[in-house]
């Protein structure tokens, strides 16, 4: 059996363990050093987030049996994409293409706030009352359906290798659970870390409830496409304890904190003001 054999067979343990390994470690550190104070039952949360989880995790196996890597092992026998076709050392090939999907990620997020009927799906992760680390997994099953097939799209056209699909999944549920956390990290530190990776405070920002601030850090994994793009406000002006979390016009708790509301939030109501044109 070859490495991508290997890999294609032990994907989902392999993502299972990072899983719950890094989401048990933040769901620790936030009781024991949370960032900001709760405003609604942790208990009704975590039970409805997680409980949207699971729905995307079934939905997505079903329809989408062999997932990202899968693809990328027909696309590494095709012959298809660019790094496929290009004479690059293996682990230069790996960093790239980590790299570029991660680009890509950036760009899709600022494309779910650019366009109306996808920011309708994607205010369903907005619209969370609080922040913490089940609101990293917390997207509509559409939402989720579109991103896997702009996965596939992309790991056509750029044939990265095999192992580069793993660490990126990998990489990139670990960091959502990460910047998501409601976590405390003294400022200093956090100064340093986001030059390398996303940190709470710094995609904390993203899900003001005002808008400009909305329209701001969409990087999940790596920090430097928000500095390079002009997307990036370094922290909220009333401060992190002080900010409000989610969407003006969606505070009810039990249209937005419940599995029924959430499933419906994007066939509801009008837009607001939280396309990307609202923006200082």
């Amino acid at each position: 059996m070859n490495w991508s054999d290997w890999i294609l067979g032990n994907e989902l343990s392999v993502r299972l363990v990072f899983f719950f390994g890094i989401f048990g470690i933040i769901a620790v550190w936030e009781i024991l050093s949370p960032r900001r104070q709760l405003s609604v039952s942790k208990t009704v949360r975590w039970a409805n987030n997680l409980g949207l989880v699971i729905l995307n995790s079934i939905v997505l196996r079903l329809l989408f049996p062999a997932a990202a890597v899968g693809v990328a092992v027909i696309a590494q026998q095709k012959g298809w994409g660019i790094l496929n076709n290009a004479e690059l050392p293996f682990a230069l090939s790996v960093v790239v293409a980590v790299i570029a999907m991660d680009f890509v990620i950036y760009l899709q997020h600022v494309m779910v706030h650019a366009i109306p009927v996808l920011w309708r799906l994607h205010r369903v992760h907005h619209a969370d009352l609080d922040y913490d680390v089940t609101t990293g997994a917390r997207f509509h099953t559409i939402e989720i359906i579109l991103s896997m097939l702009i996965k596939f799209a992309t790991i056509m056209l750029l044939g990265p290798p095999v192992v580069a699909v793993v660490i990126f999944e990998v990489l990139l549920n670990a960091t959502a659970m990460f910047n998501h956390g409601n976590i405390y990290i003294p400022e200093k530190i956090d100064r340093v870390l986001r030059l390398f990776v996303v940190t709470p405070d710094m995609h904390r920002v993203h899900h003001s409830v005002h808008a400009p601030l909305t329209n701001s850090n969409f990087g999940f994994n790596l920090p430097w496409w928000d500095r390079l793009f002009g997307t990036y406000v370094a922290q909220p002006p009333e401060g992190h304890t002080e900010m409000e979390i989610g969407l003006e016009g969606f505070r009810d708790p039990k249209q937005v904190d419940s599995l029924p509301g959430m499933l419906m939030l994007p066939f509801v109501r009008e837009l607001g003001e939280y396309t990307i044109n609202r923006r200082w």
